[in-house]
């Protein structure tokens, strides 16, 4: 196995306009993705944030702490290729959303559910023309077909930079609902991580944290945070 790895060449990673978007130089050189293509994203928010991180790096470049990077890099080389693919996963969770499978006991967990989820439950159904029905347990419950198709509707109006900032939103917290109200701006990041973690939180109050889990779930949230954050840089 070789040790070789990438390691800073250049002197200063600077924004460029680039067609209708924007991309980064590393130098004079024109930064690509890992396939070659030309690394084009749509704002200049993006792309300052991209130069940012590749001006942080010192010495052996770490792909793990350039998340705006790599998102972009999967929006390019990953969603567009297969983005009908992309947006039938992502709409898929509506089938198995998080807020809709609740605890059959205690009633205190059964509560703290209700007062976190129902309130988006009421937004997708309001808001969104979307209801969805609930279940106690993990069996699967069969969700509207009208409500499915809107919300398919709502991930396909998602360009590729988008969709590549909403994978990991929905992927990570389990829900398509809460997903969808962080990038309508109706709930902060912050909070919708917190919200789908309602389960995980109760076992923590009754039996302490473990400090391997924790460090698993702080890696997760900042993933989802990250995630929010691209998806914000998308349209900025």
């Amino acid at each position: 196995m070789s040790d070789w790895a990438a390691k800073r060449f250049w002197d200063a990673a600077s924004v460029e306009t680039a067609g209708q978007g924007f991309t980064v130089h590393l130098d004079a050189r024109p930064l690509r993705t890992p396939g070659k293509s030309a690394l084009i994203v749509p704002t200049r928010d993006m792309a300052a944030g991209i130069a940012a991180e590749w001006d942080a790096q010192s010495g052996v470049i770490d792909p793990n702490t350039m998340p705006i990077t790599r998102a972009a890099n999967s929006a390019i080389e990953k969603v567009a290729p297969q983005r009908d693919a992309v947006v039938d996963e992502l709409a898929g969770y509506g089938k198995s959303d998080l807020i809709c499978y609740r605890a059959t006991g205690p009633d205190a967990l059964i509560e703290q559910q209700q007062a976190a989820w129902d309130p988006w439950l009421a937004w997708s159904a309001n808001a969104l023309d979307a209801p969805l029905v609930t279940t106690q347990g993990v069996m699967p419950v069969p969700q509207p077909d009208a409500s499915l198709i809107r919300l398919r509707a709502e991930v396909a109006g998602f360009d590729n930079f988008q969709l590549a900032g909403f994978h990991d939103l929905v992927a990570i917290s389990g829900s398509l609902v809460l997903s969808l109200a962080v990038t309508a701006g109706k709930l902060d990041a912050a909070d919708a991580w917190r919200i789908s973690r309602v389960d995980e939180l109760w076992q923590i109050s009754q039996w302490g944290a473990d400090e391997e889990a924790a460090e698993h779930a702080a890696r997760k949230e900042q993933a989802f945070l990250n995630g929010a954050r691209f998806f914000a840089m998308c349209v900025t």
